[in-house]
């Protein structure tokens, strides 16, 4: 296990910049929001920790970036920001997240809830539900996994043309498994900056979809026509648990994060730290270091304390749900 650590001083830059402008808005906070984000560089915080690296497959590892501070984000020419005209996030589902309607319905809501308080201030609205039938995308038997697959790449083409006049941005969630090109074996989600769309599948994420027991697979496709949908009728969705939902809500505001033009994060313990693999996601934190949550704040105007009232309360639901989980129950739909 290795731990990343940067010094006090590389913090405090990376969070206020030397740009005297920069320094001067950052002085502009109140004296609560500055006590919060001064912990960022500050060595005794019991709030934000190094990034911890558990193998040599880490994203930090397998993936080397350059490290995005905030003044590089304010500068950043090509990063789209709210506007009064463009002020809403939409969710469009594509088929069924749950066995049933209802389920699937109860679990939309969390997501909507979640991220209403994570990107506080901006409107969320769901989008009416389409099957996949309704995106024309391809799709295929994944020769590996023998589950269903559908074309990322396609789907964003789809929703560019629903995008509303009000939306920053639309984001397609599924709970079918996604592909960008033959050649890949396949992708937990795609999104286009410039276009302001993107799609996230939680297929993977069920406690079972590695199992080989998995109820999802296919043998073979059986398809009359490339216009023959129907073997989506009766997919296999997981169960909704606690930790599926919690999964699902991480990288839904991960994902919309770098639609804000957000990067990996490599500073601090964080949402935004990439992930290669299913336990590194887990390990990330539900929330954002000081030097991300200072980016989403310039970019949206939203007062830290009431976003953390907002965040405060889905987080303690999640809590009740895990405890609900935990003696045996469902997740409560």
């Amino acid at each position: 296990m290795q731990t990343v650590r940067h010094s006090e001083h590389t913090l405090r830059t990376a969070l206020i910049s030397k740009n005297p402008a920069l320094v001067s808005q950052y002085e502009k906070l109140d004296a609560g929001e500055k006590r919060l984000m001064d912990k960022a560089f500050r060595p005794d915080s019991d709030l934000f920790g190094p990034i911890t690296l558990h193998s040599q497959s880490d994203w930090i590892t397998s993936h080397p970036e350059a490290p995005q501070d905030f003044e590089e984000f304010f500068n950043d020419p090509y990063r789209k920001t709210p506007s009064p005209q463009k002020h809403s996030i939409y969710i469009q589902c594509i088929g069924l997240l749950g066995n049933t309607r209802s389920i699937s319905e109860e679990y939309v809501k969390w997501l909507k809830g979640y991220c209403e308080a994570f990107f506080y201030g901006l409107t969320v609205k769901l989008l009416e539900p389409v099957p996949v039938s309704a995106t024309r995308c391809s799709f295929r038997i994944n020769d590996n996994t023998q589950n269903l697959q559908i074309h990322a790449g396609q789907i964003l083409k789809f929703l560019k043309k629903k995008k509303p006049e009000d939306a920053f941005c639309v984001v397609g969630i599924t709970m079918i498994d996604l592909y960008p090109r033959d050649s890949w074996n396949f992708v937990f989600g795609q999104a286009s900056l410039t276009d302001g769309v993107g799609i996230f599948s939680f297929a993977r994420y069920g406690s079972d979809f590695y199992s080989s027991h998995y109820e999802g697979k296919l043998k073979k496709l059986q398809k009359k026509s490339s216009s023959d949908y129907s073997v989506f009728d009766n997919y296999y969705v997981p169960e909704v648990t606690s930790v599926l939902l919690l999964r699902s809500c991480k990288t839904l505001t991960h994902e919309i994060g770098h639609i804000f033009g957000l990067r990996h994060c490599q500073w601090l313990a964080c949402l935004m730290q990439g992930s290669n693999h299913l336990e590194e996601a887990d390990q990330r934190p539900l929330d954002l270091c000081p030097i991300c949550l200072r980016k989403l704040q310039s970019a949206i105007g939203f007062h830290l304390k009431d976003r953390y009232k907002e965040t405060l309360q889905t987080h303690e639901a999640f809590n009740h749900l895990e405890l609900r989980n935990s003696t045996g129950t469902d997740c409560g739909f």
